[in-house]
């Protein structure tokens, strides 16, 4: 058993290892791609590494609403390119540079729409973090923009590129586990919550461009950069944040595109008046395959099975699989049969970036496109809303309408706060 689990390891590892190198000395042989970075904060840095560790590539332009991030920034950027870029506080400013072959969207998701559209009307590839987009009918505007444009555009559903969902896919796809019957994905874990009290923001971030077209909060520590992820108005939740990987991967490892029905019931019970998104949650998805249901807890003891913290359960007629970021696992329907658990480590962000490089150089569609990403993202919207307003959710996939509920047919659009204009005009 071990044997076999270090030769896989070392297979996967590889194979990831030899594919960025061959991606990165291609890139060198090509014309140099010069892009903006609109968001360079944690993320938005570990986006823009990803893209010069695969090389060919400079960036020409940063943007950030807070002047520490971006001095910082552009100051490491410079380190690591060897020249520095320009530096800007308003995307939109950001999209005049010339010269721009790409652009990277790294900002939090009520900053992802507008940028993104327009990135489209400016004719520029791009490479934008999920979720898609912060409402339902922001990701349709999006989605619109992106056929109208005709350009790459690449999604970070990053965890496409892992060797055990590709691996896990492909053995579930060619029938070994039987009908999958129910799909279980979760995240359990401790959140660490920062500072609530309102504050006056640090002198270098502009908070109100921070807030954006979303509802200007008061400012603290837990809603500003990094934290705002369990912020309603912000980040929408751990579902939105964390969930929305998961989800993502079983749609491609099933095959399937939207679920019809979504239940969810949950609420705030150990973070009362710190966060304002569920710190309990389950979601029940309604596919066309099978039910899949998601479930987080973010607080509490010590897990009794630890190593299913954060994956995927696929429950098959003939077998279970279990899928996390770097293994995945058979278990057989028979007692008495070993289970069979294989390694397979992948850097699965700087693949997806190499994907994305490589489609942009090729003017090839790349692995997720905002089509695709559009369906994972209103997935977890629509559990978002369904935990909202309480409501049976049931989604009409070709029209793009809730159906049965006008209460929560309202959540699908939310008002912009001016000068903000939402770009949806159905």
């Amino acid at each position: 058993m071990k044997n076999m689990k270090r030769r896989t390891f070392l297979r996967s590892a590889a194979a990831g290892s030899i594919a960025i190198s061959h991606l990165a000395h291609s890139a060198e042989n090509d014309k140099k791609l010069k892009f903006g970075l609109i968001g360079c904060g944690w993320y938005g840095m570990v986006d823009l590494k990803a893209a010069l560790k695969i090389g060919g590539v400079e960036a020409i332009a940063l943007c950030d609403v807070d002047s520490e991030h971006l001095q910082k920034n552009a100051d490491e950027t410079e380190k690591l390119q060897g020249r520095r870029p320009k530096t800007f506080k308003d995307y939109r400013e950001l999209l005049e540079t010339p010269g721009l072959d790409f652009v990277i969207i790294s900002t939090p998701p009520q900053w992802h729409a507008l940028p993104f559209i327009a990135a489209c009307e400016k004719g520029l590839d791009m490479y934008c973090e999920k979720p898609l987009a912060y409402d339902i009918r922001e990701g349709q505007a999006m989605v619109d923009a992106a056929q109208k444009c005709g350009r790459i555009i690449q999604i970070g559903f990053q965890r496409r590129q892992s060797g055990a969902v590709q691996a896990a896919k492909q053995y579930i796809q060619a029938g070994n586990a039987g009908k999958i019957i129910q799909v279980d994905a979760q995240i359990h874990y401790k959140s660490n919550i920062l500072d609530t009290t309102v504050q006056e923001p640090p002198s270098s971030l502009d908070w109100n461009l921070w807030c954006g077209p979303a509802p200007r909060l008061g400012y603290c520590p837990q809603i500003s950069h990094f934290a705002w992820r369990l912020e309603k108005e912000y980040g929408n939740g751990h579902m939105v944040d964390w969930g929305i990987h998961w989800i993502d991967a079983i749609r491609t490892i099933l095959g399937e595109s939207m679920p019809y029905n979504v239940q969810a019931a949950g609420g705030i019970y150990y973070f009362k008046d710190q966060i304002t998104t569920p710190d309990i949650l389950t979601a029940h998805f309604d596919f066309d395959q099978c039910p899949v249901v998601w479930r987080h807890r973010m607080f509490g003891a010590t897990e009794f099975a630890p190593e299913i913290n954060n994956g995927i359960l696929f429950y098959g007629e003939k077998e279970t699989i279990f899928v996390s970021d770097n293994k995945w696992v058979v278990i057989p329907k028979e007692r008495n049969q070993e289970r069979r658990e294989m390694e397979a480590q992948t850097d699965a962000g700087a693949l997806h970036m190499a994907d994305f490089l490589q489609a942009v150089r090729r003017r090839i569609q790349p692995l997720c496109t905002p089509e695709d990403a559009f369906q994972s993202t209103a997935a977890v919207q629509l559990g978002m809303i369904a935990y909202s307003t309480g409501a049976k959710v049931v989604w009409d996939r070709k029209t793009k309408q809730i159906t049965n509920c006008e209460k929560a047919a309202a959540l699908l659009k939310r008002p912009y706060r001016e000068p903000w204009i939402h770009p949806y005009k159905g």
